[in-house]
């Protein structure tokens, strides 16, 4: 029985992870986590979430040291906000316990040091700022493309949900990193995020990056390959957000069978690499 913890477990994405783990024969919910001071902390998350009690009651992110060394979960799954993962990153692992992450919004600074404190406590993880299956494989395609059209303008279009709070989102700068890497540029110059006033004419170069927000989009990402007569676009959408929750069950599973200190992705997981 694979023992499971989870962060943000009132929330939209965190929420739908506990309904659908309890639906497993192999895996088991252990400790339910949530922000401090909210108005769910210490009610059983069952009740919360609506599904009656279970057993499990939440606690607050204040505790989650002692949350963890009491429960001893295999894995700790988190769906945050990127400063408030960082450190349940970092207190997750000192304590021994294997992490699924999909928060999104991580720094550069911040992504190399929660790689440094996995390795340097020993702990599974695996990283990815989509687990949906479709958009895995979306980024295989990227990647298999980008040097055939290579000659080709690049523009990369996403859209979410009002209540999203960073942007661009993580699969739009993954799918950025992807391309930028198959064509040999810097992901640290070509990038233009946004355009207004008179930028005068595209360079040859440039990948555009573009995010929409507006009302309960799940998630939508575009990428638009555009050449002299022709263009080609190649399109992921996310109707539900239980595409990215089954893309975690998978994670879940495939962390336990992996060595110490091993830092995957969904490609990994899906076998894609």
């Amino acid at each position: 029985m694979i023992e499971v913890a989870v962060t943000g477990a009132s929330g939209r994405m965190g929420s739908k992870i506990i309904k659908t783990i309890l639906k497993q024969e192999d895996m088991e919910l252990v400790a339910a986590i949530e922000a401090p001071n909210t108005p769910f902390e210490g009610k059983d998350v069952g009740e919360v979430i609506g599904l009656g009690t279970i057993g499990v009651v939440i606690a607050s992110a204040d505790d989650l040291r002692e949350v963890l060394l009491d429960k001893k979960p295999d894995v700790l799954v988190d769906f945050t906000i990127a400063n408030a993962a960082v450190n349940t990153i970092k207190i997750t692992a000192e304590c021994g316990v294997n992490l699924v992450i999909g928060t999104t919004g991580f720094s550069d600074e911040q992504l190399n040091w929660i790689r440094r404190t996995i390795k340097e406590n020993k702990v599974k993880a695996v990283i990815a700022p989509n687990m949906a299956v479709g958009v895995n494989v979306f980024f295989k395609i990227l990647k298999d493309l980008a040097p055939i059209l290579a000659d080709y303008d690049v523009e990369i279009i996403e859209a979410h949900h009002k209540h999203k709070k960073d942007a661009p989102s993580g699969t739009a700068v993954r799918a950025y990193e992807i391309i930028a890497h198959e064509l040999g540029r810097d992901t640290n110059k070509v990038g233009v995020y946004g355009r207004k006033g008179l930028v005068g004419a595209r360079t040859e170069d440039e990948i555009g990056v573009h995010a929409v927000r507006g009302g309960d989009i799940v998630g939508d990402h575009t990428v638009l390959f555009a050449g002299e007569g022709e263009r080609l676009e190649i399109i992921h959408r996310a109707n539900s957000r239980q595409s990215f929750v089954n893309g975690v069950i998978k994670a879940i599973r495939y962390i336990i069978n992996t060595d110490e200190g091993q830092i995957s992705d969904m490609g990994d997981v899906l076998g894609l690499k």
